[in-house]
């Protein structure tokens, strides 16, 4: 497994980062990226950016913006927030099987004398809160899975800049943002430093699986900035615009949470917009443009059954959708 740092701490490089060594760097090798940013709310693929955070707050305190290319939920990056990321070939765990890559920060807890576990569909957890959310993304026969590890975050901020909805909180059996996440160093016997933390996870990777480090060239770091500078900094990834549609539909599946905007004239869907914390590995626009034109009734269900909805929002049946769709 090779080893690579990004060397920067600014939110739209490191995405870009983590995009360039996904599609460029040699398929064949499996990668390890250690990385951290700045403060900055990192929101999922799918997800309307409006709704996942308090913009006055963000814009008041300085706080960066960015979408990732997988799906899941919005979290909060700081200083005391180390992320990790692997690339690997498929084979090496079935589509959105999180557990395997979430291994290594157990063990590493376990020698510093914290329990934690694996729990729900992404998350890690220390007496039943979490402290680490994961998320992947899959194209072309490879898995890109990544991790944000709260050790010292601000808890503070991550409730003022995050909105979570009340479904959200239901489906967790907890009442606030507050009482569902930790850190580590809440629980640790004694406070563990960033570089203590970031050595040992480095070196569990190294026993289990043996690390060549690498650097990026020059080149392939201009090529960077001009992915971070022509994609991930830009207002129309991060943002883009606010659909203005006639119906507004929420459901929150085992799956997670899907919200459909629609529109629809004489009982057929003119214009959809899915957004939400699942993962999936199809291109969410291609099921949107297969759903125009379909009948908004009973044969709506019979329909859907060809688009394999699951590639698109894994988890979710062609009778989930439909239902969902039909209000």
């Amino acid at each position: 497994m090779i080893y690579l740092e990004t060397g920067s701490t600014d939110p739209y490089f490191n995405l870009a980062f983590e995009e360039y060594v996904f599609e460029k760097l040699d398929p064949t090798k499996s990668y390890f990226i250690l990385w951290q940013n700045e403060n900055t709310v990192v929101v999922g693929r799918h997800q309307n950016t409006y709704e996942e955070i308090n913009q006055r707050y963000v814009e008041e305190h300085g706080i960066r913006v960015v979408r990732r290319l997988s799906g899941g939920g919005a979290v909060y990056h700081d200083n005391g927030n180390l992320n990790y990321t692997f690339i690997v070939d498929k084979d090496a765990a079935p589509d959105f099987n999180f557990a395997v890559f979430t291994v290594p920060v157990i063990k590493t807890l376990e020698r510093l004398g914290v329990k934690a576990e694996f729990t729900g569909r992404n998350d890690l957890t220390i007496d039943g809160r979490k402290f680490c959310g994961n998320a992947q993304y899959v194209r072309r026969g490879r898995i890109m899975h990544h991790g944000c590890i709260m050790l010292d975050s601000n808890l503070e901020v991550v409730v003022n800049a995050l909105k979570v909805r009340e479904a959200k909180f239901q489906s967790k059996g907890v009442k606030s943002v507050r009482s569902r996440v930790t850190t580590i160093n809440a629980h640790a016997p004694r406070p563990i430093a960033m570089e203590e933390f970031k050595s040992l996870l480095k070196g569990y990777i190294l026993e289990a699986e043996g690390l060549e480090t690498m650097a990026l060239t020059p080149e392939q770091l201009d090529e960077v900035r001009r992915l971070r500078d022509e994609k991930y900094a830009t207002w129309e990834w991060n943002y883009g615009a606010s659909p203005a549609y006639d119906v507004r539909l929420e459901e929150r599946f085992d799956f997670g949470l899907v919200t459909v905007y629609l529109q629809a004239d004489r009982g057929r869907i003119q214009a959809v917009k899915i957004y939400g914390d699942f993962f999936g590995s199809g291109e969410l626009a291609e099921l949107e443009a297969a759903l125009v034109g379909l009948p908004l009734d009973g044969n709506l269900e019979a329909a859907l059954e060809p688009l394999d909805v699951g590639r698109y929002i894994q988890g979710m049946t062609a009778r989930d959708l439909a239902r969902l769709l039909k209000g």
